[in-house]
Order: C-alpha cells, then sequence, then structure tokens
C-alpha cells in the first residue's frame, strides 16, 4: 500500500489532487498494483480525505503535551513519537495535524511502523490539507530515516 501512496505523490502533487476512485483504481491497475493493495490504498484515502480540522476540538491547539495511548504505542515506535513531537514543537505540524497523522497510523492496523512510513503519512496528511508544501519539507519527509548527511 505504502508504494500506491508513494505513487500517487509523485503522479500527481503538481496537479493538487488525485483522481476519483474509479479513475485512481483503473491508473493503479494499469501501473500494475494488486487489486488488494489498491482496494487497501483508496479505503484508507477516503478516511483520510474524510479527516477535517473543524472534527477536533479546538482546545488540542491548548494543550501542552500528547500522552499515548497504549494502542499508539504499539503501533508507533519511540523514533515515531519523537519525530512528531520534534515536528509539532517546531511548529511544522499543528496538534490537529499530529492527531490527523495518528489517525491515518492506527487505521492501517499494523504493529510497530517505522519512521519512513510515518513520514509518508505525514507527507499524505499534509498534503491534503495544504495546496502548497514548502520544498523542504517533501524533501525532509521523502528522505529515508538511515540516510546519512554526506557533508
Amino acid at each position: 500500500m505504502f508504494d500506491i501512496l508513494m505513487f500517487l505523490f509523485e503522479s500527481y502533487f503538481h496537479a493538487g489532487r488525485y483522481p476519483n476512485s474509479d479513475k485512481l483504481t483503473r491508473k493503479l491497475s494499469a501501473a500494475g498494483f494488486e487489486d488488494e493493495d489498491i482496494h487497501l490504498a483508496l479505503t484508507w484515502l477516503s478516511g483520510l480525505e474524510q479527516l477535517n480540522k473543524a472534527n477536533y476540538p479546538s482546545t488540542i491547539n491548548d494543550s501542552s503535551g500528547r500522552f499515548y495511548a497504549d494502542l499508539e504505542i504499539k503501533r508507533m515506535s519511540f523514533e515515531v513519537r519523537r519525530f512528531l513531537t520534534f515536528w509539532e514543537q517546531n511548529k511544522i505540524i499543528t496538534p490537529v495535524e499530529r492527531e490527523m497523522i495518528l489517525d491515518r497510523a492506527v487505521a492501517l492496523n499494523r504493529e510497530n511502523l517505522p519512521l519512513d512510513k510515518i513520514k509518508l503519512i505525514t507527507l499524505m496528511v499534509l498534503w491534503n490539507q495544504r495546496q502548497d508544501l514548502d520544498p523542504l519539507i517533501v524533501e525532509d519527509l521523502l528522505t529515508p530515516a538511515d540516510s546519512s548527511c554526506l557533508h
């Protein structure tokens, strides 16, 4: 499914949106993706499209920290939680966007998601919420977590 999300971002980022489900299913199938993966990705994207900042209480933005539920801890490593905290504290994402990222991560029903997968989820959430993304943010989210600086 993550390959499909990356394909969508690479193919439709400049267009601003990906096509509707029927057209997208045909394009993904033509690109060689398996039917089961397409179905999972479309279900996940449907949940993403339903996320709306107005559905979250405004008090989230006033909170000073986030305690993770046991389920969230199982789904996301300490490294992932540290990444989300760092981005939130540095105002790259808002607390509501953090909650949206957590919603989409938990929806995958997988344990111990690696940072690279969370970065892709973050990219998809931000792309879904904003018209334009800072190129440095996009680059950071697309850079593998285990890559080292070559200076």
